[in-house]
């Protein structure tokens, strides 16, 4: 009876057979099921998935051929409120802003979140304990909690760790999000090296030992020369803080792989939130008293270093482009705004790429007009295998 859904499943791509379809039959008359549908989805998922790329493959063949299926009503309720909240202000208010990180771990919050998923019976906005709107747990959307489960509604603050119902399966195509070592490996790629440097020549010249023990009458002749070093230079400059901060753990492996490939001829790595200004930072942390003028960065560092910018270019369009006075180090009165200091690395760097971490945004979102506004001037690249890839050769072009 599950042919059909077996042929949908092979137009997706999945490689299932009599096989499969004969251990689903066995599976369901042992009830393994649990005469559900979601019960079924789990059984079927168990047979006919052999890897972890076929994971959405196997989600968008599910849906498409049990689309008409309706939900259960409990669930249908409990989506439409979510996303259509009766709002109302929580009257819980917490001044420790550590207060706002959830201290459950990943398994407790699972855990509550299914059980209040199936034990709950009406709407709940701005509360502590249920799934809701605008409450303080970590179930459900727009409330002060961070780090949780989104159910419904839209993002807020970016710090859910999953989204009930998305598909979020890890792949392994080129266009994955990067690991440390695949970091490390494309860092390496950055490279041109010489031997013409001043260190102790310990390195066996096998051309020139060949050239001049055949010019000595076959009598061997030694020459050595000095081992080749990456002349590259590089000037990293990342975003941190508000809408980066789901991106953490993916910058922090970025600077630890960038120190750990350890082949260039030098590495300088500064901090910004959002755009570029007057100052930049030694530290993620932003601190005010380790600030370095963003002017002594541009004199003091040659034109030839090869200038990487992470971040989600996402930002105000008034933030971006507003203009505020200043005065140089000769105290002469200046306006600039963040585009203009991103230009100014621009002009005086000829390889200078962005890397962004996120999708991106759509062309009409109000986020997406710095994103595209600074596109047109950078070459952008996703942080994925693929993306740095291609942005460490644009850096390694001759212009």
């Amino acid at each position: 009876m599950f042919t059909d859904f077996f042929e949908m499943m092979r137009a997706y791509g999945l490689k299932v057979s009599t096989t499969e379809l004969m251990t689903l039959h066995e599976a369901l008359e042992k009830n393994l099921h649990e005469s559900s549908l979601t019960g079924f989805y789990n059984l079927c998922r168990s047979v006919a998935v052999h890897s972890e790329k076929d994971f959405d493959r196997f989600d968008q063949a599910f849906l498409e051929f049990f689309k008409d299926t309706e939900q259960i009503p409990s669930v249908q309720r409990l989506m439409k409120y979510l996303d259509n909240p009766i709002t109302r202000e929580s009257s819980f208010v917490v001044s420790n802003e550590e207060a706002f990180k959830t201290k459950y771990s990943v398994e407790q919050i699972e855990e509550k979140y299914q059980e209040r998923r199936k034990n709950q019976k009406m709407e709940h906005n701005a509360g502590l304990r249920a799934i809701g709107t605008k409450g303080f747990n970590p179930h459900g959307n727009r409330g002060q909690m961070k780090g949780g489960i989104r159910v419904g509604g839209k993002s807020l603050r970016h710090s859910a760790y999953r989204v009930a119902s998305e598909r979020r399966y890890r792949d392994w195509r080129e266009d994955n999000v990067l690991d440390s070592r695949q970091f490390q490996v494309a860092f390496r790629s950055l490279r041109q090296l010489t031997d013409n440097s001043p260190e102790p020549k310990t390195e066996l010249d096998i051309s020139k030992t060949i050239r001049k023990t055949c010019d000595n009458a076959g009598l061997l002749h030694i020459e050595m020369k000095s081992p080749r070093k990456n002349t590259v230079k590089v000037l990293m400059l990342i975003d941190t803080g508000g809408s980066m901060d789901p991106y953490q753990k993916l910058c922090a492996m970025l600077f630890q792989s960038a120190k750990k490939a350890g082949s260039f001829a030098d590495l300088k790595i500064y901090y910004f939130h959002n755009f570029i200004g007057r100052y930049l930072y030694p530290t993620p942390e932003i601190k005010l008293e380790e600030r370095i003028n963003t002017d002594k960065i541009l004199r003091d560092t040659p034109s030839n270093y090869r200038v990487i910018i992470i971040g989600d270019a996402q930002m105000s369009h008034v933030e971006l482009f507003r203009k505020s006075l200043w005065k140089d180090d000769k105290e002469r009165p200046t306006q600039k705004s963040g585009f203009d200091w991103f230009m100014d690395f621009k002009k005086k760097y000829d390889h200078c790429i962005w890397l962004h971490p996120q999708s991106p945004p759509p062309v009409n979102g109000y986020l997406s007009r710095t994103y595209h506004a600074l596109k047109e001037e950078f070459p952008m690249y996703r942080l994925t295998v693929e993306g740095l890839n291609a942005g460490m050769k644009t850096l390694l072009v001759n212009r």
